[in-house]
């Protein structure tokens, strides 16, 4: 579902829209989780080198942001899950990416496996998204795609240590 042109410009002035929508990455036709996540991978580089406390603390910061951010923006466009909702997908992908090795080649490989978790839903991803209303419902698919998605990069640098 894309959103209506006469919506689009409020994403530009409502500062909550704003970031529900990724900063605007939300508004892509085509493919918006993936935009959304591809929103999260300069933001992911900034908190990178950060200790892995600060971190998780952000991140768990910003989860808690996104109940209320994507909650707000899907009351006002009236759709509980609206595809242009993207700050599920940027937290996703931190959580993904969550003391991961470094180098591109790993955002590549964790971009990828959030992708697939996010987009796939595996059990009990599918049925969470399903069932659990409102703005925690919005952001819990996607941390748990994330989780997943970092269990899956930390077994595959597991040999590599």
């Amino acid at each position: 579902m894309t959103i209506s042109p006469e919506r689009a410009p409020r994403v530009f002035r409502d500062p909550v829209h704003f970031l529900a929508f990724g900063f605007g990455s939300g508004l892509a036709p085509h493919a918006p989780g993936t935009f959304g996540t591809l929103a999260a991978v300069p933001l992911w580089y900034l908190l990178a080198g950060l200790p892995l406390g600060v971190y998780l603390a952000l991140t768990a910061v910003g989860f808690a942001l996104g109940i209320w951010l994507c909650g707000r923006a899907a009351r006002d466009l009236g759709v509980h899950d609206h595809g242009g909702i993207v700050w599920d997908e940027i937290i996703g992908f931190l959580v993904t990416m969550t003391a991961a090795p470094a180098g591109w080649g790993w955002v590549l490989a964790g971009f990828a496996a959030f992708r697939l978790f996010d987009i796939r839903k595996p059990w009990p991803i599918g049925v969470l998204d399903a069932r659990v209303p409102g703005g925690f419902g919005i952001m819990l698919d996607d941390l748990l795609a994330g989780v997943y998605a970092a269990l899956l990069l930390q077994a595959a640098a597991w040999p590599l240590r």
